[in-house]
């Protein structure tokens, strides 16, 4: 199956005073309030996250995470048809994802299984190093935060506090003035719904996300359907990096010769590791997957 596809304000305290007797009442002193800042513009800050977000990627290079996935097969009637996982670890070359599958359904890999995955790994690490940073490696359309901010028209903006810190939220809808060259492009901007940006560093903290028609892929033999969902979440890892924490996906696609596709998938990310590599990664290296520290 294709890729395509990581809140309440806080309630105020109210200070209530008892009645005091007559001798004893002292008059209520009014201290003023300190006015929240001014939001700032959503354009500018938008800006702001794809440059930091460029400053990150030489930072993630150094580090590698784990990621599993747990899909639900649905029956049309929603019951769940068929449960299957899997496990990855994900570390990142010339800025470009690269993801080793581990485990399938809690299971190790056997060696005929890890010599393949190793062998596809290599190739991706090839591909990615040949691909310039921010460009998608050929054959990959898979839509992401990126794409979405890219090709986003934006209302609504506020300010919202997620675990302690401050956000900036607002609404986003795909531009229709912005024109798309790719399948991602084209998913992005059929997509609408909130992102949330920490105010502090600039970053994506959450997106909750939902196609509002069909994205046609593969040649037309596969589509992703309208209403599927998606929420994103990350989080600044070591006070240096912001990672993926996690996703939900409500996924309805169609595909030749079935009737339809739905599924919820549950995507956890964990067990952030810091290593350093011992090569410069550029044109021409063969860069080794590195492991992560054995506990």
């Amino acid at each position: 199956m294709p890729s395509l596809l990581r809140h309440p304000r806080p309630l105020q305290r109210l200070l209530r005073s008892r009645a005091l007797p007559l001798a004893l009442s002292v008059p209520l002193v009014a201290f003023p309030q300190t006015p929240d800042p001014p939001l700032p513009d959503v354009p500018t800050l938008i800006q702001q996250v794809r440059e930091h977000q460029r400053q990150m990627e030489s930072v993630q290079e150094n580090y590698t995470f784990h990621e599993t996935q747990v899909s639900q097969e649905l029956n049309k009637n929603g019951t769940v048809k068929k449960t299957e996982s899997v496990e990855f670890e994900i570390f990142f070359v010339n800025t470009h994802e690269i993801r080793r599958l581990i485990k399938k359904d809690g299971k190790d890999l056997d060696p005929d299984q890890q010599k393949k995955v190793q062998d596809q790994v290599m190739k991706e690490v090839e591909k990615a190093q040949q691909t310039p940073p921010g460009q998608a490696p050929q054959g990959e359309d898979s839509i992401s935060v990126s794409h979405i901010l890219a090709m986003a028209k934006v209302s609504v903006p506020r300010r919202e506090i997620m675990d302690g810190r401050s956000t900036i939220a607002f609404d986003f809808a795909g531009d229709p003035h912005a024109k798309a060259h790719n399948v991602a492009e084209e998913a992005a901007l059929r997509t609408s719904g909130t992102f949330w940006i920490d105010e502090k560093d600039r970053q994506v903290r959450r997106l909750v996300a939902q196609l509002d028609s069909n994205v046609h892929a593969g040649f037309g033999l596969f589509s992703l359907g309208k209403g599927s969902t998606l929420t994103f979440d990350q989080k600044l890892v070591n006070n240096e990096l912001w990672l993926p924490t996690g996703a939900t996906i409500n996924l309805i696609a169609h595909a030749i010769g079935v009737i339809g596709i739905r599924a919820n998938i549950q995507v956890t990310d964990n067990d952030y590791e810091k290593f350093h590599a011992t090569a410069q990664q550029q044109p021409g290296t063969t860069v080794v997957p590195p492991s992560p520290p054995v506990h």
